[in-house]
């Protein structure tokens, strides 16, 4: 065979399977698998998609594939493409807390989908999914709810756009012929998505430690893990001398779990309490002879930070936390402890004494297989910013302040 002849039987070979995967979505039929792509790090690329604003495939337990698309990050002209390509009314997903507040009958169990009129604008669509202009504009509807059982990826779209750190409200429409056309749109199965964060959390690995000396805690080390889908780091802070009897395994250890605070940690926010937590923890595991602190990438108590601005535009106009938060259609707190139960794993630890005022800890912790042994207050005087807030974590969401 002329040596010139092998690389174009390849380049043939190579073509025409492309072209029999393209034909394998046309005809609906699911291509293999993609071994080099495990399904965790498909989540996570189809979150980094709905940031971006690209629409997503999923494909239900029936065999049909839906495209889905955020409602935050929806432009006109995406809107104009899928409306003109959907075989049916479009679908906008809410969560039951965003549709009370809109007072949507609630026909369907977590998710409400409201079938969308023909002509309606972008601007009309975020204006349902956004409460921002709620106050303003307080007469939405009326709305033309589901009924019907919803389709099976609709819990799993919502899921994925708060993975995306978006408002909790995706548009889901069917348009096949679209979807053929498209054959680069990431796909997922609906049951993806429901085992991407414990998947995750069994992932997680160290990366790299060094010593750290921290003001009040000059004898420190830091350990970083990330998991193996790419999602965000999470830390933990070993605080004491190295091998005493404060970090001694398998526990219990002195511990505190801190979601992450870009405001209150970094800026000195006076509207919560988290700096003081943060910086007073470190102070008092130091001077109890050790122990450690993890730093969760969990802001917002699990929403983002964007999220918790919007949250806090709405606590200025009257509203308390968990209000603001079920208003923008999230649960009161949204965390999962499964990732810090690894790191203890990971680090050694079986159980802890734990450093919270917040009961709910002490069960998800114990829960995800670390033994609380005791619950250690942690609490701090209040300020006139964060006084409400405060009261209301006492009051409605059972913190022993």
């Amino acid at each position: 065979m002329p040596s010139e002849t092998l690389p174009r039987l390849l380049g043939a070979v190579y073509f025409q399977s492309m072209a029999e995967k393209r034909q394998d979505k046309v005809e609906g039929v699911s291509p293999q698998s993609n071994a080099l792509v495990p399904k965790q790090h498909r989540v996570e690329r189809a979150a980094g998609e709905f940031r971006r604003g690209v629409p997503v495939v999923f494909r239900t337990r029936e065999g049909r594939r839906l495209i889905s698309v955020p409602a935050e990050t929806l432009t006109q002209e995406l809107w104009a493409h899928l409306a003109e390509g959907a075989e049916a009314p479009p679908l906008l997903l809410l969560t039951r807390a965003r549709a009370a507040t809109l007072k949507i009958r609630l026909y369907t169990p977590d998710i409400v989908g409201i079938r969308l009129e023909a002509g309606i604008d972008v601007k009309r669509i975020k204006s349902i999914a956004d409460p921002a202009s709620d106050l303003e504009n307080p007469l939405k509807g009326p709305f033309d709810t589901m009924r019907e059982p919803l389709p099976d990826c609709a819990a799993p779209a919502v899921k994925l756009a708060k993975l995306a750190g978006l408002l909790p409200s995706v548009l889901i429409l069917t348009a096949d012929a679209m979807i053929a056309r498209n054959d680069d749109l990431v796909e997922l199965a609906t049951d993806d998505i429901a085992a991407s964060e414990a998947e995750a959390a069994r992932d997680l690995h160290i990366v790299a430690r060094a010593r750290l000396p921290l003001d009040g805690a000059e004898n420190c080390e830091l350990v970083s893990f990330r998991p193996a889908d790419g999602g965000p780091e999470h830390h933990a802070i070993l605080i004491g001398m190295s091998g005493g009897k404060g970090l001694a395994t398998p526990g219990p250890v002195l511990a505190r779990l801190h979601s992450e605070c870009f405001t209150g940690d970094l800026l000195g926010s006076l509207r919560c309490d988290c700096g003081d937590q943060l910086r007073g923890a470190v102070r008092l595991i130091a001077a109890s002879g050790g122990g450690v602190l993890l730093y969760l990438a969990q802001e917002g108590r699990g929403i983002g930070l964007m999220n918790k601005l919007r949250a806090y535009r709405l606590q200025d106009q009257g509203f308390d936390t968990i209000e603001a938060n079920e208003r923008l259609g999230f649960e009161a707190d949204e965390r999962l402890y499964d990732f810090a139960a690894r790191m203890f794993t990971l680090l050694g630890y079986r159980s802890v004494r734990l450093l919270t005022n917040n009961p709910e800890k002490i069960r998800a912790l114990e829960a995800a297989g670390i033994t609380v042994t005791e619950r250690v207050p942690h609490s701090f005087p209040d300020n006139v910013h964060n006084r409400d807030y405060l009261n209301t974590k006492a009051k409605r969401s059972g913190h022993l302040l």
